[in-house]
C-alpha cells in the first residue's frame, strides 16, 4: 500500500534528483549563467528564497493542491492524467504530486549545480514521449504539449496569497514574489530543451 509520497516505504517514488536514474543536462554551466542572467536571477534571489525556504515547504502542498485544482477543472489539461480507459489515472495522479510538492521546495532550496540542472532535463523529458509514463509504468497519454508547460506559468507564480501570512514585511513580500517568478521561469525555460530540435533551443 503507498503513502501521501507514492512509496511502499514513505521515499518520493520515482524523484531521481542527483542519481543515475536522472538524465544528463547538454547545458554548460556558462549556457546556464546566461540563462539566469537573462532572467534576472541574482544571489540576492537565491538568499532570500533560503531565507523563506521553510515557509516554502509548509505551504508546497496547499500551492501544489490548488494548482492541480486548475488542471483538473479544464478538460484540455486534466486529459494528461487519464488512463487508456479513458478515466482519470488515480494513482498515476498519486504518484505524480509528491513529486510537483518536492518541486517547490527545490525550487527554494537547491543551488543551480550539475545534479539540478541534470534534473530539469529530466522533468522536461518527462513530459514528452522519451520519458513520460515510464517512470510510474502507467499508461497516459504520452506528451504534455510544450504550449501548456509555457500557459500555465502565470498559474504557478503568483505566490503572494500563499507567503503573505508568513511574510509580514510587504516589501520584502513583493521581493520574494519576484525571486520565485524568475526561478519558474528558468524551470520551465530548462524543460523546454526536451522538445527542442538540436540546436534550436
Amino acid at each position: 500500500m503507498m503513502d501521501a509520497t507514492g512509496s511502499a516505504d514513505g521515499r518520493i517514488a520515482g524523484y531521481d534528483f542527483g542519481t543515475s536514474a536522472s538524465a544528463r543536462s547538454p547545458l554548460t554551466f556558462e549556457e546556464l549563467s546566461h540563462l539566469e542572467q537573462t532572467v534576472g536571477w541574482t544571489r540576492d534571489d537565491e538568499q532570500l528564497m533560503r531565507k523563506h525556504a521553510e515557509l516554502f515547504r509548509s505551504k508546497a502542498e496547499e500551492m501544489v493542491g490548488s494548482w492541480r485544482a486548475v488542471i483538473g477543472a479544464q478538460p484540455h489539461l486534466s486529459q494528461w492524467f487519464v488512463g487508456a480507459e479513458g478515466m482519470p489515472d488515480e494513482e498515476y495522479k498519486a504518484r505524480v504530486k509528491p513529486r510537483f510538492v518536492q518541486w517547490v521546495v527545490d525550487v527554494a532550496t537547491r543551488p543551480h549545480d550539475r545534479a539540478w540542472l541534470d534534473y530539469q532535463e529530466e522533468i522536461g523529458l518527462r513530459h514528452t514521449p522519451a520519458k513520460k509514463n515510464r517512470t510510474d509504468g502507467r499508461h497516459t497519454p504520452p506528451l504534455v504539449p510544450m504550449r501548456y508547460l509555457l500557459g500555465f506559468v502565470p498559474v504557478v507564480t503568483d505566490v503572494r496569497g500563499f507567503l503573505s501570512a508568513g511574510i509580514a514585511n510587504a516589501a520584502e513580500l513583493e521581493a520574494v514574489q519576484r525571486a520565485w517568478t524568475k526561478a519558474v521561469h528558468l524551470h520551465v525555460t530548462l524543460w523546454c530543451r526536451a522538445y527542442a530540435r538540436e540546436g534550436l533551443w
